[in-house]
């Protein structure tokens, strides 16, 4: 009997959002010529991640993550932004999906925790673009990153092991990929 482990089926049901969103971030990132433009990108990714952490805080902390302190997060991004002369003042609008408890919290962090793995990818093409600084955030976790992954998938499908649970997990993750594109239109 072959069990499906929910980080899984949130990967296969959320590939349609995930390739929009993923097409929108890219075309702005390519976008990109100054620091001021960055700044402009960084801003809309911050908005949405600390709605998103705002929003999962109540259902997330140490015993549900123990690494949860070492994660990246919305601070890293506020660094970039004051590094590249920045501020916060006039954020995008940014909606989180709305979660009720542990599972539907850790089905929308799947997205920003899996938004590291494209970080390097980020880098080099503002780095084309002649950016040199501001890259805390999707510098991510660096060599550690496939490990900070599994440790996350670990957490999430150990909480989303019950079957009757993975639907809405699949609706919450596919909400965060689709309000976090509408951070950018």
């Amino acid at each position: 009997m072959k069990i499906n482990m929910l980080s899984t089926i949130i990967k296969e049901g959320t590939k349609v959002a995930h390739q929009k969103v993923e097409a929108v971030i890219v075309r702005k990132i390519k976008a990109i010529q100054t620091e001021a433009d960055y700044v402009t990108l960084l801003k809309g990714f911050y908005a949405y991640f600390k709605a998103v952490e705002d929003n999962t805080n109540p259902f997330i902390d140490e015993t549900v993550l123990p690494d949860k302190d070492n994660r990246r997060n919305s601070s890293y991004i506020l660094n970039d932004i004051i590094t590249l002369g920045g501020n916060i003042e006039q954020l995008p609008q940014a909606h989180p999906p709305k979660v009720t408890n542990t599972l539907e919290a850790l089905s929308s962090l799947y997205v920003l925790e899996g938004s590291i793995m494209g970080g390097p990818y980020i880098v080099q093409l503002l780095q084309k673009n002649g950016i040199t600084k501001g890259f805390s955030f999707f510098e991510g976790y660096g060599e550690a990153s496939a490990v900070m992954w599994n440790g996350f998938t670990t957490v999430l499908n150990a909480h989303g092991a019950e079957e009757t649970d993975h639907n809405q997990a699949v609706a919450v993750a596919n909400d965060t990929f689709y309000q976090f594109g509408e951070v950018f239109n």
